[in-house]
């Protein structure tokens, strides 16, 4: 599997291997997995915490689930046939995780409690060097960063907030020690998981006070169980959960039209959504301001049944006077007005198009990935690879992100396309894969003046999807299927492949030759669509 020795500065423990793999979500545990029905066991995964999960794991606050259906956010190649609602809770989507592991037997593989603290590449030995926090180095030939972009909370740095009496916390890294019942809570920020939060604690609080600085588009959706008998034909009939699949899938993809440069097949559903509001509150002035001033899309479109008639409950204020500053026992608006509150909730987000600033690699030619990306903006080709940083691999990188599918069948291609070039530098006897600057350049050209004509470019709104600069790193301008077109093929002419020496990665149980993954150079196309 890997060697492990002492080397470097004194006392340092360095670790050898083929496949280094940062993270253990989705995209980390799917590519273990993609190696291991390679039959092969010459990878490591670095995982900062004690268990697996990534975002599942991070987040555990009452009412936390999925806003993509339970069968299209799950593995094509693992599929799931009890899935008991429509759209999974935190609990089920975390246990479907840690059964792959166990399934996989990818503990093993996994380090816990090492955080990468940066990785440089070794130009002379064509390996990459990652040091963990607690100095243990690792020494890969290929690196595959999937941290995703949800997992660095985003805390607003409010004036005065450090002499809040009070308990504080962000939604995702809610305090299960501090009790709500009875006290006067205020939530800040009104995005996805605001609309499950607060519903699930309306009923315990003497108050909850919203900080909405925008209201969200939120369509009715009743989240329903998945009977007994539906399951157990999803489980003796393979065929039946595969079409039940497809269905969501096509379902899902219909909507990018309306996202991509056709604003007005969106039209239908903004009408659902305003008509979700007019049913739920009667307040006039309530209502309007809950009624968004963009074009539905431009944001993430959410989905619930029961927040509009939480807000309209008569414990709850919704506050969208702008916040001056914290004070030891409550909030000041910018009108003058202070609120009381016991407990501050930040549902703010996380960072995103800033959260790969995490990753800080040093590439080929010194320069480090932050850097460069702060200076030029960020910028890869396909999301995957990046030019200057040899055999290092992006899951869930720039510009693949999603307004109306699934996250999970995006990190399926690009875990078969990592694959793919991996299996290229064995066949060509390389040591190291690198994209041409040319035709990342290219891809992102393309990638910007398609996400012009986008709703998120011409919806009247500044969302998260965007970067400091007002530019959109986040989406993937299109349907999913075109990305898999994208994808399926490794073209050799995208990239330069180099030898030199190579460097030792170890041999420990379990280790053996040949392609990294299934696949040839030409990137064969899996199985399946969905």
């Amino acid at each position: 599997m890997v060697s492990a020795a002492g080397g470097g500065a004194e006392g340092t423990r360095v670790h050898r291997t083929r496949v280094l793999i940062i993270g253990t979500g989705f995209s980390g545990l799917g590519m273990a997995i993609e190696l291991v029905r390679a039959g092969r066991r010459d990878f490591l995964v670095l995982e900062k915490a004690d268990a697996v999960g990534g975002t599942w794991r991070e987040n555990t606050y009452p009412g936390c689930a999925c806003d993509v259906p339970s069968h299209m956010y799950s593995f094509s190649f693992e599929p799931n046939p009890n899935w008991s609602r429509m759209w999974s809770a935190q609990p089920e989507i975390l246990a479907y995780l840690r059964g792959l592991a166990d399934k996989y037997d990818l503990y093993r593989n996994i380090h816990f409690g090492r955080s990468s603290s940066g990785g440089r590449w070794d130009e002379t030995e064509r390996r990459w060097h990652v040091r963990t926090a607690d100095g243990t180095e690792y020494v890969a030939q290929f690196l595959v960063s999937a941290v995703g972009a949800l997992h660095v909370p985003n805390v607003p740095a409010l004036p005065g907030a450090q002499t809040f009496g009070g308990t504080v916390f962000h939604s995702a890294r809610w305090d299960h020690g501090c009790g709500l019942t009875g006290r006067r809570v205020a939530v800040i920020g009104t995005g996805a998981s605001a609309v499950q939060v607060v519903p699930e604690i309306v009923d315990r609080v003497a108050g909850l006070q919203l900080y909405q600085r925008t209201p969200a588009w939120v369509v009715p959706r009743t989240n329903f169980a998945i009977p007994p008998g539906v399951r157990r034909a999803f489980r003796r009939v393979p065929l039946l959960r595969r079409t039940f699949r497809y269905g969501i899938y096509w379902t899902m993809e219909a909507l990018g039209l309306g996202l991509n440069g056709h604003a007005n097949l969106m039209a239908p559903i903004e009408r659902s959504a305003r008509a979700n509001i007019a049913k739920s509150v009667d307040d006039p002035d309530l209502r309007r301001r809950l009624t968004p001033s963009y074009r539905i899309g431009c944001k993430r479109i959410l989905g619930s049944d029961d927040y509009y008639p939480a807000l309209a409950r008569p414990n709850v204020e919704v506050v969208t006077d702008p916040i001056e500053r914290v004070t030891a026992t409550g909030i000041v608006t910018a009108d003058g007005v202070e609120r009381d509150v016991d407990v501050i909730i930040y549902a703010t987000g996380f960072h995103v198009t800033d959260g790969f600033e995490n990753v800080n690699l040093v590439g080929a030619d010194g320069r480090d990935l932050v850097s460069r990306w702060n200076q030029d903006g960020i910028a890869t080709h396909l999301g995957i690879t990046a030019a200057g940083y040899p055999n290092a691999f992006f899951l869930l990188g720039p510009n693949t992100g999603l307004g109306h599918n699934s996250v999970v069948f995006m990190i399926e291609q690009q875990i078969r396309y990592a694959c793919a070039a991996m299996a290229l530098v064995d066949d060509r006897g390389a040591d190291a894969i690198s994209v041409r600057a040319t035709v990342q350049d290219r891809f992102n050209v393309d990638i910007q003046r398609r996400l012009s004509r986008g709703v998120w470019s011409t919806g009247g709104c500044v969302s998260w999807y965007l970067d400091a600069r007002g530019v959109n790193r986040t989406i993937w301008p299109g349907f999913t299927w075109q990305y898999w077109l994208r994808t399926r093929v490794v073209d050799p002419d995208d990239f330069e492949l180099a030898t030199g020496p190579t460097a030792s990665v170890g041999g420990g149980a379990g280790a053996n030759s040949g392609p990294p993954c299934r696949g040839s150079p030409r990137g064969a196309p899996g199985s399946n669509l969905v």
